[in-house]
């Protein structure tokens, strides 16, 4: 189970649900409904993690929610 913020939201553009995660560059996934975009996204956090940690590169701690102003 992944502890970074998911935020999900509905893409006009790709006619899906797009699943992001703010904390992670690039990091993102889409999915027919909510529940697959989110899916779909825990799945690619692990890649990225792993492709971070095969290239070297730091892996930001999970904050949980984040405050936008």
């Amino acid at each position: 189970m992944n502890k970074y913020e998911i935020i999900v939201y509905w893409s006009h553009e790709d006619n899906r649900f797009i699943a992001e995660v703010p904390e992670l560059p690039g990091c993102m996934a889409d999915g027919e409904n909510q529940i697959e975009a989110i899916n779909n996204v825990n799945r690619i956090i692990n890649e990225w993690i792993e492709t971070a940690i095969q290239n070297k590169r730091n892996i930001p701690i999970p904050k949980g929610r984040l405050l936008f102003a």
